[in-house]
C-alpha cells in the first residue's frame, strides 16, 4: 500500500463515522471539495464504492462497512501504539554514559545522585573512571565530568562542584629521615607517588602555582596508582609524598597522619563541571541528571 493510499483512508474512515463530508472535513482541517475528491480517487483506485451519497445524507456501502470494520481496530492500535512512544519520550528512560574521574565521582557525582536515582527506576547510569581525558563523542558518551578549565569551548558545560585544590603530603614516618620540602622543584630528590592516566597512559606531571608563577615537575617513585585512595594509603604508610585532593586527605591532616607541605604553592582548580556536546539534544533523563548535579548542598 502506497503512503498517500493509507492516508485517504483515514479520510474515508473520518466521512463514514461522521456521515457527513461537511463535518469529516471541518475535523481533518480541509475544504469540502478537496475530501470529496480524494475519496473518489479512492475509489476509483480500489474500483470500489465505497460510500452512497444523497442531497442529504453520506452513508457506507456495504463494502465500505467491511473496509471500516477491517480498519478501526487497526488504526486504533496504531494509535495506541503512537501514544505509547510519546509516553517514552516524556519519561524519564534509558541509558546515560558518563567519563569522569574516581575523585569526581567519589566526592560529586555520586553523592548527589544515589539518592535521586531512585524515583527513575528507568534511568540506567553508566559512570565509567578514568583520572585521563577522553573524547566523549569519539568514545559515545553522553557527557563528562572534568575541571572546568580543560573542557573545549565547543562543549556546554554545567558546573556541579566548588573550586578545590590539591595538596602535597606525606606521613610523619616519611619525613623523619628526610628534609621536607619548600619548593616544587625539590620534588624531584624525593621518593613520590606517581598517578598514571588509564586512556592517555601517561603519568600525571605535578602542576604549582604562587604569585602567577606556575611550575611542572615531573617526579619519581616505586608507586604508581590510577586511583585516589591507593595513592592516600600509600602515603599513610610511609611510601612517600602523594599530591592528591584537598578534601581527600582533610582529615588525616587534621589526625596528623599526614603532614602537607608546600601550600603556599597549591593551585586553585575552577571546579568539577558536567559537559557534553552542544548539539546533544538533552532527552528527559539526561536532563535528571543535570539538575541533580547542578544542584548546590542544602
Amino acid at each position: 500500500m502506497k503512503r498517500e493510499d493509507l492516508n485517504d483512508l483515514l479520510w474515508f474512515m473520518a466521512v463514514a463515522e461522521d456521515r457527513s463530508f461537511t463535518k469529516a472535513a471541518a475535523r481533518l482541517g480541509t475544504s469540502q471539495s478537496t475530501l470529496s475528491h480524494t475519496i473518489k480517487q479512492l475509489e476509483a483506485r480500489m474500483g470500489l464504492r465505497l460510500l452512497t451519497r444523497t442531497t442529504r445524507s453520506v452513508a457506507p456501502t456495504e463494502v465500505g462497512e467491511r473496509l471500516l470494520r477491517a480498519l478501526a481496530p487497526r488504526i486504533e492500535d496504531l494509535e495506541t501504539d503512537i501514544d505509547s512512544l510519546m509516553a517514552v519520550r516524556d519519561k524519564p528512560s534509558g541509558t546515560i554514559r558518563i567519563t569522569l574521574s574516581d575523585h569526581a565521582l567519589d566526592t560529586v557525582v555520586w553523592p548527589k545522585l544515589r539518592d535521586v536515582l531512585h524515583d527513575y527506576p528507568d534511568i540506567t547510569v553508566e559512570l565509567y573512571t578514568d583520572n585521563g581525558f577522553r573524547n566523549i563523542v569519539e568514545d559515545r558518551f553522553d557527557a563528562g565530568v572534568r575541571l572546568g578549565e580543560s573542557i573545549d569551548k565547543d562543549m556546554i558545560a554545567v558546573r556541579i562542584s566548588p573550586d578545590w585544590r590539591l595538596v602535597a603530603v606525606a606521613s610523619p614516618a616519611y619525613f623523619a629521615t628526610r628534609p621536607i620540602p619548600v619548593h616544587p622543584q625539590q620534588l624531584v630528590e624525593h621518593t613520590c607517588i606517581n598517578q598514571r592516566h588509564l586512556h592517555s597512559g601517561g603519568l600525571y606531571v605535578w602542576e604549582f602555582e604562587k604569585a602567577g608563577r606556575e611550575l611542572r615537575v615531573r617526579v619519581e617513585g616505586q608507586l604508581i596508582f590510577s586511583t585516589s585512595a591507593a595513592q592516600i594509603d600509600a602515603a599513610l604508610n610511609g611510601y612517600g609524598i602523594a599530591y592528591l585532593p584537598e578534601n581527600l586527605v582533610t582529615p588525616h591532616i587534621a589526625s596528623g597522619r599526614l603532614i602537607q607541605v608546600l601550600e603556599d604553592w597549591s593551585p586553585l582548580f575552577s571546579g568539577y563541571h558536567l559537559y557534553y556536546p552542544s548539539r546533544r539534544q538533552t532527552s528527559p533523563a539526561f536532563q535528571i541528571l543535570i539538575n541533580a548535579l547542578s544542584k548546590r548542598p542544602a
